[in-house]
């Protein structure tokens, strides 16, 4: 056998079915993400919105 056969043999191919997972796990994770990111900023805005409610002249 030449180096190049065993090479390829030893090393699997990706099959589609994992690609898709993969995907689709990037895809959780990029949500998570952003439902993490928008919910902090939310509540840092209403954070500044009492601050500035409380701070404001009467």
């Amino acid at each position: 056998m030449t180096e190049s056969q065993s090479e390829s043999e030893s090393e699997p191919e990706t099959e589609p079915e994992t690609d898709i997972e993969r995907w689709k796990e990037r895809g959780v994770m990029l949500r998570v993400f952003v439902y993490v990111f928008a919910t902090h900023a939310f509540a840092g805005f209403v954070w500044i919105l009492f601050y500035v409610g409380q701070n404001a002249q009467k």
